[in-house]
């Protein structure tokens, strides 16, 4: 397997981390390959692995798309493959959690949103820059990004090409949580391994209610809540079992 993307195993999270550190973790096609290769496998793994983090070696989580290969006329396996892979990433069935530090850049950036949850160390830096480099977004950012953080303030960062810190980011709802830089490796352990402490089933199928209602007015997302959701975990008569014993 391509060392490209890396995959660690802990308790329950899988790590898969960026792993072009000489090139800022600029994203080229062999670097899609190989997260698909780790998706793929990680859409299976339902049991043994309840969430997923997603982040860069080294100095930065991604500086974007590497602007080498679209100069070098980048040959895609099929057409639009990024964004499938992106799509992919995004509807795993268990939480994605991105965690940026440092450059998060347009392509980068189009890739952390595919996050259900995103952390920032304060180092980070987000933008989108496609209007610098008169390009259009392909990955999923016009889309994306104003269901995370609005309308209004995503065309003011598609527009202006401006940086925002790790700190511009979690006022504006870009990032969840902004994290001290020394702290940040204790930070995401923490959220995953509080959130893990749940059931698996719900977080699975909290996502999905939450993916399958996204666009449906309140009436029909009521409706789908009520009657197509998930239903009631495996796990439910041990956990309310065990809180009647404390």
């Amino acid at each position: 397997m391509s060392d490209l993307v890396l995959r660690e195993d802990k308790n329950g999270i899988a790590t898969l981390t960026i792993n072009r550190p000489d090139k800022l973790n600029a994203l080229n096609v062999a670097a899609f390959q190989a997260l698909e290769t780790h998706v793929k496998a990680l859409e299976l793994e339902t049991e043994t692995v309840g969430c997923i983090v997603l982040r860069g070696a080294g100095k930065c989580f991604s500086a974007g798309h590497d602007l080498k290969d679209i100069e070098a006329g980048e040959k895609l396996p099929r057409p639009n493959f990024q964004a499938h892979v992106i799509e992919r990433l995004a509807n795993l069935p268990q939480p994605v959690i991105t965690a940026v530090h440092s450059h998060c850049y347009t392509g980068a950036l189009e890739l952390a949103l595919a996050g259900d949850i995103i952390l920032a160390a304060e180092n980070a830096k987000f933008a989108d820059t496609h209007a610098k480099w008169a390009l259009t977004p392909v990955w999923g950012m016009s889309q994306r990004l104003p269901r995370r953080i609005g309308k209004v303030k995503a065309a003011e960062m598609m527009f202006t090409a401006r940086t925002y810190s790790g700190r511009d980011a979690e006022a504006m709802g870009l990032c969840n949580s902004c994290y001290p830089d020394e702290g940040f490796e204790k930070a995401i352990e923490t959220f995953c391994t509080e959130m893990l402490a749940n059931s698996w089933f719900s977080l699975r199928a909290n996502k999905k209610l939450l993916r399958d209602t996204d666009g449906m007015s309140i009436e029909a997302g009521l409706a789908h809540e009520i009657y197509q959701s998930e239903g009631v975990g495996p796990d439910m008569a041990e956990r309310i079992g065990g809180f009647g014993k404390k």
